[in-house]
């Protein structure tokens, strides 16, 4: 009897705790529940993250690369330790996609290759590995550059992630280019790779293109390339290169434009090329020539032979004084800068007399 008197309260204690246990359940799947919404909602943000980590949208450059865009530039240090990381994560990723599509199994069959034998041999031979490597990555960020160039409008430039490519993609040219010139092993290969760019690069500069006709001039897209060039030429193997190619491309534009009609309707278009090519030269001799002169692996036959370059094109602007003054105005400055320059560097005794004689004569 006391068996049954006392099951009523047992029982009722029994469902209390099994409703409690159940509102305990109850919350802890609720609270499952709400933490598995939060890991797909943070796994969510972590894929759209990683989605426009290698296809970004709009993201503006947070650097100083542009900032003296179409003008001279002021004396101040420079800033190439201003680079993001991120963005120079993002060029790379587009070089390997590019490296890639052309990869070729030679690689494996290189590394394959090493004989078994004494110690520095065998470092000579992972030397060479290396120079390949950063050899094949320079001519795959020249070949990024100029398509990215080749295939941009001023549209893209402002709504695209031009900027932030162009910039990572010059700073891994120069920094390739540096390596290479640390291990002395500056050969045809690579001056050809160089030379390409530079043509490349000054042919986009000058030809444009039918969406550019569209824009002011401010915001004209040649005025973004000649910026690229003005920047790789911070490299005096570059620089030099890039005054050589722009003097005499300044002397053929003189001679065409000297038997062109003033009202054919490539004249305008000419004459603002012209005007680039003029201040590119400018630009790069007032920024650069004197950090040049401190190289110790300086060419001087180079430099001599784009300093008489400048001086044909200077005559070969005298031609057209009649039509344009402002082109000998133009490259008169360009000439007295090069020469109030040069007389501050000491190799200049270096030279040739008949170069000296042209700049101090």
């Amino acid at each position: 009897m006391e068996a049954k008197k006392h099951s009523p309260a047992a029982s009722t204690a029994a469902c209390n705790n099994s409703e409690s246990d159940a509102i305990k359940w109850k919350r802890k799947a609720k609270q499952r529940k709400e933490e598995i919404l939060r890991l797909k909602e943070d796994l969510k943000i972590a894929e759209d993250g990683v989605h426009q980590d290698v296809f970004p949208q709009h993201v503006s450059c947070k650097c100083y690369f542009y900032d003296t865009l179409g003008q001279l530039s002021p004396m101040h240090e420079s800033d190439q330790d201003r680079c993001s990381d991120v963005l120079r994560r993002r060029f790379l990723r587009q070089v390997r996609l590019r490296e890639r599509k052309r990869s070729r199994c030679d690689g494996s069959l290189l590394r394959s290759s090493i004989p078994v034998s004494t110690a520095p041999a065998t470092f000579n031979i992972l030397a060479e590995i290396a120079i390949e490597n950063e050899m094949e990555q320079l001519r795959a960020s020249v070949d990024f550059l100029v398509e990215l160039c080749e295939t941009s409008s001023p549209l893209e430039v402002e709504e695209g992630n031009f900027k932030n490519w162009s910039h990572q993609a010059v700073d891994f040219i120069l920094a390739t280019l540096k390596a290479l010139s640390s291990t002395g092993k500056i050969d045809e290969t690579i001056e050809s790779i160089a030379s390409s760019l530079i043509v490349r690069l000054v042919r986009r500069m000058c030809n444009g293109s039918e969406g550019d006709e569209l824009h002011h001039c401010h915001n004209n897209f040649q005025v973004y390339v000649q910026h690229l060039l003005r920047k790789l030429g911070s490299d005096h193997y570059l620089g030099q290169r890039v005054i050589l190619s722009v003097s005499q491309r300044i002397s053929i534009v003189a001679e065409s434009l000297l038997f062109m009609d003033p009202f054919d309707g490539s004249f305008p278009r000419m004459h603002n090329y012209m005007y680039l090519m003029i201040q590119l030269l400018e630009f790069l001799i007032s920024d650069y020539l004197l950090s040049w002169s401190t190289s110790q692996d300086i060419d001087l036959r180079l430099l001599e032979e784009w300093v008489i370059s400048i001086f044909h094109a200077r005559k070969a602007l005298e031609l057209l004084e009649s039509r344009n003054s402002l082109y000998m105005l133009y490259m008169d400055r360009v000439v007295g800068d090069l020469t109030r320059l040069l007389s501050q560097v000491s190799f200049v005794q270096k030279l040739r007399p008949d170069t000296l004689a042209k700049l101090f004569g």
